[in-house]
């Protein structure tokens, strides 16, 4: 499991066809913004290079100037054994 959070610096005209955009991507999660065009996202994978990639198609978004992560968890839950008491 991979759960991380980024700021999102877009062109206010753009806003609009940028959160449609974002809300069509699986995983992402739109919980700030305004209109000056910042948003904040957070972005839950599998696994590292599943979020990797998100990152990467999160530059492609219409309208985004950059993508700054400020956030990261990371689990593997193959590794986690549960411990009774």
């Amino acid at each position: 499991m991979n759960i991380s959070s980024a700021i999102l610096h877009i062109a206010p005209a753009r806003l609009a066809e940028a959160r449609a955009a974002l809300l069509g991507m699986s995983g992402v999660e739109i919980h700030a913004e305004n209109a000056e065009g910042k948003m904040v996202v957070v972005l839950e994978d599998d696994d590292l290079d599943s979020a990797a990639n998100k990152y990467v198609a999160l530059h492609g978004v219409p309208g985004v100037a950059s993508v700054a992560m400020v956030y990261q968890y990371s689990d593997d839950e193959a590794q986690t054994e549960e411990v009774q008491a």
